[in-house]
């Protein structure tokens, strides 16, 4: 690119977690910049936590509807080319769809929306204005993942048959919503999360990582979900039976009572000749395991790795990459491609590589699915919905 691209953000001001991830990694390349921004729906707070950005005031917005309508009228050379959109769940969808009406990208922390039906009127508004929408599913740009997902499509293990993939985590074991923990208050109230909590919250990263890993799709779920901590609205807890497209079943565990865990996502995916196993706590490392072979242990930044792990590695071996450069992994290969369309040349291959509207899409219908699985004692399986005329 012959310039980096300038973004804007909702959400993320002064005490939020995820703004300051997504800011990070969104610059870590040095292919963005932040330039704008409405990081609160309290004009106080937005204006102090851009100010505490460096943003000149007449870039810091009161509102995002504001913060669209003035960008756009901004010279070529000055507006924004995306938005970074990192509020709770129920604020995605009304900025994502008017970011993509004033011909702005959208990157979008994930679940994509607040419910099925808002999602698939994203979809819609991407195919028709041709604008990418990126969901930061970070887990999917880690390196070794990369690495297993071309193993797998690569036929290394033959036909999968199964899958198991776990996220467990213990923050919420006690009930600090009540606490003053805002990244808990609104990931407990259905009224801002939707109709599911763990299970939207993580249970989404888990079934999207063995979807991506796979190259499959589940079909139908077998699922119970509870809530452990009195007075909570939405699950903390679940589990569910899966069933893929080509024959192969999984299973799928996701808690946050796991009292002493951190985040502890781990996956396993075994075919016909063998399997392999990764773990998020251990990311550099992906172990490769055989009925008539020793067991491998495969390390990132060695040049033994293909070349779509090797394009989102940065460091040689031994240097450990984790979270912030995962999720970078995803901003990079949104600006390569977004720079790609500005100089009018095709994006490669292993720039395309980052969730986008269709995962959102998967993530809303798993929630849907899981949830009307999860509290039916009647119904053993329940299939996910199919889009519209499909």
């Amino acid at each position: 690119m012959k310039r980096k691209l300038r973004m804007g953000m909702v959400g993320g001001g002064e005490g939020a977690f995820i703004g300051a991830i997504h800011r990070i990694a969104a610059q870590m390349d040095g292919q963005m910049e932040l330039v704008c921004g409405c990081f609160s729906s309290n004009p106080n707070v937005s204006l102090r936590s851009g100010r505490s950005l460096f943003l000149s005031d007449s870039r810091i917005y009161d509102s995002y509807k504001e913060m669209f309508e003035a960008e756009s009228r901004l010279p070529e050379n000055e507006r924004m080319d995306l938005v970074s959109i990192v509020a709770p769940n129920h604020l995605h969808f009304e900025p994502a769809m008017m970011a993509l009406e004033h011909g702005f990208h959208v990157v979008l922390d994930k679940p994509i929306t607040y419910n099925l039906k808002e999602a698939l009127l994203l979809k819609q508004k991407v195919e028709k204005t041709g604008l990418i929408l990126a969901l930061t599913h970070t887990y999917s740009g880690y390196p070794a993942v990369k690495e297993a997902r071309k193993r797998v499509s690569d036929g290394d293990f033959g036909k999968i048959r199964k899958i198991y993939v776990e996220y467990p985590q213990g923050w919420l074991s006690e009930k600090v919503e009540n606490s003053g923990n805002s990244q808990a208050s609104w990931r407990v109230d259905p009224k801002r999360s939707g109709k599911a909590g763990c299970m939207g919250d993580i249970g989404t990263h888990a079934l999207q990582l063995a979807e991506y890993i796979s190259g499959l799709k589940t079909t139908q779920l077998c699922a119970e979900l509870d809530t452990f901590v009195d007075g909570r609205q939405l699950d903390d807890d679940g589990a569910a039976l899966l069933r893929f497209n080509n024959g192969a079943s999984g299973v799928l565990m996701a808690s946050q009572i796991a009292a002493g865990e951190e985040n502890a996502l781990k996956i396993r995916v075994y075919g016909e000749r063998g399997g392999l196993e990764w773990s998020q706590q251990e990311p550099n490392t992906l172990i490769l395991k055989w009925n008539d072979y020793p067991s491998e242990i495969v390390r990132t930044g060695l040049g033994y790795m293909s070349g779509i792990a090797a394009h989102n590695t940065r460091t040689p071996g031994g240097h450990p990459e984790g979270y912030l450069e995962a999720f970078a992994n995803i901003y990079r290969n949104v600006a390569l491609t977004i720079g790609a369309r500005l100089e009018d040349q095709e994006p490669q291959p292993e720039w395309l590589d980052f969730p986008d509207v269709n995962d959102g899409i998967r993530g809303m219908q798993f929630i849907d699915t899981i949830v009307k699985a999860g509290y039916d004692e009647e119904t053993k399986w329940v299939k996910f919905p199919d889009e519209p005329n499909k």
